[in-house]
């Protein structure tokens, strides 16, 4: 059976550390946070574990998880080498999404084996999170051999394993901020805009034409799902709908999505329609 010690015990470190404590192939064998009572906290919540405050106070261990905030992993990485308990050929990684593995450089200096392993999970609870973690997708990159391990600690605790392209996590976090965080801020937009056309329930009118829009493209394609008055040429509601917008940001991220929107749209068009979009969706027009 594996170790595996935890560096930082928020939601997201305690719950990987349960799931994988629940799977039987690891036990967590110390978990470091800021504070005694935090740590203690942690270990409670994982239900086994040595309680730390300080990095010298773990214990030897297989695998070192640094579940830190992205800004710190760095700094983590370099005081960790410096433990006498952390021995060459043991498994390093964090759990970042936005950054690559590279961050644990002083770890590998040291002769760890380093990667990277991101779920694409929410983990706004840590009850609920241990409960439907099971089918999270999981990014990995970093040293090959590191990598395959991650592939068994990843499918040990319920995910679904996958390697990105050298260099790719950028473009991978990207793709999950606009998936995630442009939803919603396309979301408020739309309440937005529903409100002042008098609506007084707005959210479920949009989330059920939403829900139904998510469905089609994920089953059939986001180009062949598209519908609405860019998809028809209809330049005269674009234009309607350009008069309503409530601010400047507004109108610019109508713009913006209109002229992304009219790219895909492009192929199924006439040409005098493509045209007139294109003119009453130019960048100027946001001014």
């Amino acid at each position: 059976m594996k170790t595996l010690n935890i560096v930082g015990a928020g939601r997201l470190g305690k719950v990987i550390a349960r799931l994988a404590r629940n799977s039987g192939r690891y036990r967590v064998a110390g978990i470091c946070n800021r504070s005694p009572e935090s740590a203690a906290a942690a270990v409670a919540f994982v239900g086994e574990g040595r309680a730390c405050a300080s990095l010298s106070a773990l214990p030897a261990a297989d695998m070192w998880l640094l579940a830190v905030p992205d800004a710190a992993i760095g700094r983590v990485a370099a005081e960790l080498a410096m433990q006498a308990r952390v021995a060459p050929g043991a498994l390093a990684f964090h759990a970042s999404g936005a950054c690559e593995a590279a961050l644990l450089g002083p770890l590998a200096r040291r002769g760890l084996r380093c990667a990277s392993l991101h779920p694409a999970f929410s983990f706004a609870d840590a009850e609920r999170a241990v409960a439907t973690f099971a089918g999270t997708r999981c990014a990995l990159e970093g040293e090959a051999d590191a990598c395959v391990e991650l592939e068994s600690l990843a499918r040990d605790i319920g995910g679904l394993p996958f390697r990105l392209a050298p260099g790719g996590k950028p473009a991978y976090h990207a793709a999950l901020c606009v998936a995630s965080n442009y939803l919603l801020a396309l979301t408020a937009l739309a309440q937005e805009l529903a409100c002042a056309g008098g609506v007084e329930q707005a959210l479920p009118l949009i989330g059920a034409l939403m829900r139904q829009t998510l469905e089609n493209a994920l089953e059939i394609g986001p180009q062949a799902a598209l519908t609405g008055p860019i998809a028809r040429g209809d330049v005269q509601t674009v234009a309607r709908h350009l008069a309503v917008m409530p601010s400047p940001m507004a109108r610019a991220t109508y713009l913006a999505l209109g002229r992304a929107t009219l790219e895909m749209a492009a192929p199924g068009l006439a040409p005098d329609d493509l045209e007139r979009l294109a003119a009453e969706l130019a960048p100027g027009a946001d001014a």
